[in-house]
C-alpha cells in the first residue's frame, strides 16, 4: 500500500516534493496517517517514538534510525 498523505504536514503525497517534511522526519516521529490522513497518537520517549492510528494500528521508531 502507497502513502498518498504525507506523515508530517498532512498533504497530498503528490502535490510538491516536501523536502522540509523530509528532512523534518529524519528528527521528528509521524503526525499524520499516511493512508488515511487522520492525525496521528504520538508518544515520544527516550529510546525512540511510537504513532498510532485508530484505523491503520500503531508504527514504532527508534531515534537512532532515523
Amino acid at each position: 500500500m502507497d502513502a498518498i498523505w504525507c506523515d508530517r504536514c498532512g498533504g497530498a503525497v503528490e502535490d510538491g516534493t516536501h523536502d522540509a517534511c523530509r528532512l523534518a522526519r529524519t528528527l521528528e516521529p509521524p503526525r499524520f496517517c499516511p493512508w488515511c490522513r487522520r492525525r496521528l497518537k504520538v508518544q515520544v520517549l527516550p529510546a525512540g517514538w511510537s504513532a498510532a492510528c485508530v484505523e491503520h494500528g500503531t508504527s514504532i521508531g527508534d531515534h537512532a534510525t532515523r
